[in-house]
């Protein structure tokens, strides 16, 4: 196990970082577990939800595929793996989702994940022989930051189409972002980077309030909470291998190295270590976890900015403290009663959550360009960004027999073609700007 860091115990002050082989008292990590389980939260609940996968496995695989992330690494890289939104479009496109309820063509989706993380998996193996040189080459910042926009840019359609079916759950989603909204700009301390938890809360409450006080919309029941076990096996379910379907999940293989990739750049900044040696092992450890999980019932899986930025705030790096909150996550999925509670959440509050978190996303992409100063002045940036932001969001398909590529996979694919097309062409003189 020589392979395997181990942590060294150390006593800081409040403004001094915790390197990831060091760790505070374990009643301090412990703490601090907790806090990550809570980042997480939101987005690894809220993803299962949107494509009809069962919460409770969601969880659990997020804990399963973050150890065995931490183990393939070696333990030196801190980082926490949760649902990934990636999915969602593809997914709600091979099996037909309605947006509400159990997805009754669950399984055919998971087998497309357990697809899609096998050749993330194999990815991860090129990368570990041959180095990372070639992947930042394929997907530099320009690449990445319109991949990622268009993520939450081609998801927008879902909450505002699917999940507002009356007026009243409209002017619900709106009093959900509000709140949101309101708790990002006001609230401070670690309440802040619980925005999303607490807008949802304050949200379900003004709801509660409306419709089973006054009511003007259909209440919340709990009674499927209060019946529910405290303990118990989650709803596992075995994947079906469709041709279709894992033909439109896989290239989103694509999409995770992309992230990957960023929050490794991410986390090595923040830690002022180089993390490019373990990139093809942060690659194959995230692919393995998509495989457990898809195999399982689970979503796919990717690392997860969230918990980036509660590092970014914390300065405190320690896997140690990961290790804890992947245990905590594990048994928060053997929780019927929690799934039941996660169930009970009123379609209008998810919508308008969905709503902040997708520009959240599609913001992102954009923060990648600001940050690595990608210049639009030069037309091959400005084509990339213009057409994959395009196609993506306007859902752009493609056809070849059985085979169909939908949005976020053309702009995927598109972006990365056009790369590697452009970038062999000088730039002209004088080039032409955004309007």
């Amino acid at each position: 196990m020589a392979w395997l860091m181990r942590w060294r115990p150390v006593t800081v002050g409040p403004e001094t970082a915790v390197a990831p082989d060091e760790r505070l008292s374990w009643p301090q990590t412990a703490a601090l577990g907790v806090q990550h389980v809570i980042a997480m939260f939101g987005a690894t609940v809220l993803a299962p939800l949107l494509m009809g996968f069962d919460p409770n496995v969601a969880v659990l695989m997020s804990g399963v595929g973050t150890l065995l992330f931490f183990f393939l690494v070696g333990g030196r890289v801190p980082s926490y793996l949760g649902s990934s939104f990636a999915f969602i479009g593809v997914v709600i496109a091979a099996t037909g989702y309605g947006g509400s309820g159990p997805n009754p063509n669950l399984a055919v989706a998971l087998g497309g994940i357990v697809a899609c993380g096998v050749l993330y998996t194999l990815i991860g193996l090129v990368v570990s022989a041959s180095g990372s040189g070639w992947v930042e080459k394929l997907m530099p910042p320009v690449v990445t930051g319109a991949v990622v926009a268009v993520i939450g840019l081609n998801l927008a359609a879902v909450p505002i189409k699917n999940m507002a079916p009356t007026p009243f759950d409209a002017w619900m989603q709106g009093a959900t972002f509000l709140s949101v909204a309101l708790v990002a700009v006001f609230a401070r301390g670690m309440l802040q980077r619980l925005l999303i938890l607490a807008g949802l809360i304050q949200a379900s409450l003004i709801y509660a309030l409306l419709t089973n006080g006054f009511g003007l919309g259909k209440p919340i029941d709990l009674s499927a909470v209060i019946a529910a076990p405290w303990f118990g096996l989650p709803h596992f379910q075995m994947p079906v291998f469709e041709g279709q379907a894992m033909l439109m999940i896989a290239p989103v293989a694509l999409i995770l190295v992309a992230e990957n990739l960023g929050h490794l750049k991410a986390v090595g900044a923040m830690t002022g270590r180089d993390m490019s040696p373990y990139l093809g092992r942060a690659f194959i450890g995230d692919g393995l976890a998509t495989i457990v999980s898809g195999a399982s019932g689970g979503t796919g899986v990717t690392t997860y900015a969230e918990n980036i930025g509660v590092m970014a705030a914390t300065r405190i790096y320690s896997t140690a403290v990961f290790v804890v909150a992947a245990l905590m996550a594990l048994l928060l999925g053997f929780s019927p009663k929690f799934g039941a509670l996660i169930q009970a959440i009123p379609l209008a509050v998810m919508g308008g959550v969905s709503i902040v978190v997708f520009g959240l996303i599609a913001v992102a992409g954009a923060r990648i360009w600001v940050d690595n100063r990608v210049d639009f002045r030069d037309p091959r940036n400005l084509m990339v960004a213009a057409i994959t932001l395009i196609i993506g969001t306007g859902d752009y398909t493609l056809k070849l027999g059985a085979f169909t590529l939908g949005g976020i996979g053309t702009a995927t694919f598109g972006a990365i073609l056009l790369q590697a097309l452009l970038a062999r062409a000088r730039p002209a003189r004088d080039t032409p700007s955004a309007m």
